[in-house]
């Protein structure tokens, strides 16, 4: 049996007890996962992270006294290397975007299945990002009606393996998928990784996610 201290920290927050419950019934089945407390509102989740220090925070968005977009902001400014998971029914972009941008690391819909819903806590706790299909194409949708910023500058700084970098991070695959699919090592990954945040000015790979659509360079 996997030590306590070694098992995924996860802090369930949503106003609705049978969500909760059943969320917390699945994840204890999980060997490496522990569900730390439950939240039924966004303050008191702000409250909890800062008593149990979770490794991540499942957070309903819509929710009495502080809603999960503000809470995730909070928990983030709190507790910086606890990743938020945005778990909602809502596919709307004022829902989607400010979600992200407050620093949810993933955004997935409820009706997504349990083994993805634990895929996705260990993958967020390895600092990747996932998103709900549907919200990927509620994002190629909107991003297909605008023109997308103008960065000429940032983009014409980005070298060929960077580019092969960017189309597999926008696909969901971890660094070490991109080290073994272009041949480098995982430490070259994270140094390309980094230098192209920078370049573009964004903060994360979600981010990078969105920008690349918004681009086409994803297939």
């Amino acid at each position: 049996m996997m030590p306590a201290e070694d098992k995924i920290k996860v802090l369930i927050v949503d106003d609705h007890q049978v969500v909760r419950q059943g969320l917390r019934t699945f994840l204890e089945l999980q060997e490496d996962i522990v569900v730390v407390g439950e939240a039924g509102d966004g303050v008191a989740a702000v409250e909890m992270v800062q008593q149990y220090q979770p490794d991540i925070v499942l957070m309903d968005l819509v929710m009495p006294r502080l809603d999960g977009i503000a809470a995730t902001r909070q928990v983030k400014a709190l507790a910086a290397g606890t990743k938020v998971i945005a778990l909602t029914s809502f596919t709307e972009d004022d829902k989607v975007f400010p979600a992200i941008q407050a620093g949810a690391s993933s955004y997935l819909l409820k009706d997504v299945s349990p083994d993805d819903l634990v895929e996705a806590i260990r993958a967020a706790y390895q600092g990747e990002a996932r998103l709900h299909p549907e919200i990927m194409r509620r994002l190629m949708e909107q991003v297909s009606q605008q023109t997308a910023p103008s960065r000429e500058t940032q983009v014409e700084a980005i070298t060929d393996r960077e580019r092969d970098v960017i189309r597999l991070v926008a696909h969901g695959h971890s660094n070490h998928d991109i080290a073994q699919e272009l041949v480098i090592s995982e430490k070259t990954v994270k140094t390309h990784v980094s230098n192209i945040l920078g370049k573009l000015q964004l903060q994360d790979r979600t981010q990078l996610a969105i920008y690349a659509i918004k681009k086409g360079w994803i297939d």
